[in-house]
């Protein structure tokens, strides 16, 4: 199958996937996340796979699709990388499945870390987007964690990618992005 047409069948599945989901902030499709995130990982360049994982990052985590199902769909290396990039056990507190992340990023592959760089990317200009709109206080109140928190997290996610993906434009934008969020509020 030419990689084009992989492309869109990840957009089509991402879309199956997450219908009648919902962003907590604003109330606008789902979709619109995993979307944003892929297109972040090809105007970067980034090789296919990673792409392709961008646009399918949460399903395994946010809807009834398997990693079975990816991997028969689009391949075992996209379901690994899904796999590096969902978050673990969704029943332990919030503090513990970021520890879990932040050290499953050390070892992880460079396109798990490609597709964990996008996410939080577009993650921190949406938040930027909901400042503006209505202001840190509620923006930030969204999170069931506070301000500082989520700015650890976020800044925990940054200096462990940065030290194996230096001189993507990804990391510039990020580092700009957190830098806003944590300015704002």
């Amino acid at each position: 199958m030419m990689t084009n047409e992989r492309i869109f069948d990840a957009v089509e599945f991402a879309v199956r996937a997450h219908r009648g989901q919902v962003r907590k902030a604003g109330g606008g499709p789902f979709v619109v996340h995993p979307i944003a995130v892929g297109r972040i990982l090809l105007d970067e360049g980034c090789p296919d796979v990673a792409v392709i994982a961008g646009f399918l990052h949460d399903t395994v985590e946010d809807t009834p699709v398997t990693l079975d199902e990816i991997d028969r769909t689009f391949g075992p290396d996209v379901a690994s990388i899904v796999a590096g990039v969902t978050e673990p056990d969704k029943s332990l507190p919030w503090e513990d499945r970021k520890q879990q992340t932040l050290k499953k990023l050390q070892s992880a592959a460079q396109e798990v870390l490609m597709v964990h760089c996008a996410d939080k990317l577009h993650n921190l200009w949406s938040l930027r987007t909901e400042i503006e709109r209505d202001g840190p206080e509620t923006a930030w109140g969204r999170f069931k964690r506070g301000r500082e928190i989520q700015l650890w997290y976020y800044s925990g996610v940054l200096e462990t990618i940065q030290l194996r993906l230096e001189g993507f434009r990804m990391l510039s934008l990020y580092r700009e992005a957190l830098h806003e969020a944590a300015q704002a509020g």
